[in-house]
């Protein structure tokens, strides 16, 4: 009753929430390149100082996650926290300044991946996870897409500061989704993993000891590393190569690119929800990380923006997938627990460890190497997490669904 109660309130969570979740990315990238004029080494520096902030914030915002029965009002702080950083970007030029801007909202937004997922597991329970966190995603990149299409448009007519104007609104309306749940509809001890009417064998959310015990669970961080390193990088590299061939439309080209990938997200988001109970999470795993270092090579052959745009259709795939079942394993791996959280937040700080490096190294690439060698660099790394997911990574999906089932966490 209350997923069917409160399932439109999930949707425009995750609809508002999308642009303002990934935060500024590629399109920060091409207003330091075009209109402050910063070089790529720099633009990679300040994106990784960003991504180093969120990934200090992942662990402790899992925790609170965890911890709070106020879930709602920490989606509230966070998004206000990102609404002033995208307010006041704009007037800032120094590397210091936009560094320590990026680095608040950075922080900020370590915070909304998890509250997102407890929200939806205290609201809807462990059942029907599968289905809704594949609708969530569906969601969420549709939130994308318009966003991006929106982002073009407005670039285009008054230029890459519209697209902060753009996060701002997003941010405000992802506020007022979240409080159309109310609070008495979120089971707080489901939010966390704990299974109503089994032995839980903890009472409160534990930390990083008890979490690297759960084997599965570390290989999968090592994946889900590599495979943001592989990826964080790409788009921002395509946007600047973008912005390099037509400076006026370097913006709209970009958010040509991510529509193109959010479209696709929208259907195989679907498809990965309505089908990850029976086909299992490792075979789907495994094509979405497979696209990563096909799509890497791809880049290098053509500079033309129809191809690169072309290609980045790719990324709909691989992140497609990535996003539907990346909470779907961490839920298989700690059921039972109340570490669900605290665990998103450790694998995220892993993931997030990932996409730092992946921005930082693909930029002094660049500088010293070129575009194409960045690119494959990327495809190298993506070919290393592919393998170690094949040969080391369990199938996680539950064989059934028995609401005393033991926690999976003691898997050593």
């Amino acid at each position: 009753m209350q997923a069917q109660g409160y399932g439109r309130s999930l949707d425009g969570l995750n609809f508002f929430l999308a642009d303002v979740r990934d935060g500024l990315g590629p399109y920060l990238a091409i207003y330091l390149l075009t209109v402050q004029h910063w070089d790529e080494a720099s633009i990679g520096v300040v994106m990784s100082v960003a991504g180093i902030a969120g990934i200090v914030a992942q662990m402790p915002a899992g925790a609170l996650v965890d911890a709070t029965r106020f879930k709602r009002g920490v989606i509230v702080v966070a998004a206000l926290v990102v609404t002033l950083g995208s307010l006041t970007l704009p007037f800032l030029s120094s590397f210091t300044l936009v560094a320590l801007m990026q680095s608040l909202t950075g922080a900020a937004g370590a915070v909304f991946q998890p509250a997102v997922a407890a929200v939806t597991l205290g609201v809807v329970g462990p059942k029907v996870l599968a289905r809704r966190i594949g609708r969530n995603e569906s969601f969420n990149h549709a939130g994308n897409a318009t966003a991006a299409a929106l982002a073009g448009g407005a670039a285009y007519m008054f230029g890459p500061i519209a697209v902060f104007w753009l996060m701002t609104a997003m941010a405000v309306a992802s506020v007022i989704a979240i409080l159309t749940i109310p609070d008495r509809a979120i089971d707080h001890d489901l939010a966390r993993g704990l299974v109503h009417g089994a032995d839980n064998g903890a009472d409160q959310p534990s930390g990083l000891k008890a979490i690297l015990a759960c084997r599965p669970l570390v290989i999968f961080g090592v994946c889900v590393t590599l495979f943001h390193f592989a990826n964080a990088a790409m788009l921002p590299l395509v946007g600047q190569k973008l912005a390099l061939q037509d400076k006026n439309l370097g913006t709209t080209l970009m958010s040509a690119c991510i529509v193109a990938a959010q479209v696709v997200m929208v259907p195989v988001a679907l498809i990965v929800g309505a089908k990850a109970d029976s086909w299992g999470r490792k075979p789907l795993f495994l094509t979405g990380f497979a696209i990563l270092p096909i799509r890497g090579f791809l880049y290098t052959l053509s500079d033309n923006p129809y191809w690169l745009v072309g290609v980045q259709l790719l990324d709909g795939i691989g992140a497609g997938i990535f996003g539907a079942l990346f909470p779907l394993v961490v839920a298989d791996l700690t059921r039972g627990t109340g570490r669900f959280n605290i665990s998103q937040g450790a694998v995220g700080t892993m993931q997030g460890i990932g996409a730092a490096l992946s921005t930082g190294v693909a930029g002094v690439v660049v500088v010293n190497a070129g575009y194409d060698a960045a690119f494959l660099t990327l495809a190298a790394a993506a070919g290393l997490g592919l393998m170690l997911f094949l040969f080391a990574m369990p199938e996680t999906r539950p064989v059934d669904q028995p609401r005393t089932a033991k926690p999976a966490m003691s898997v050593a």
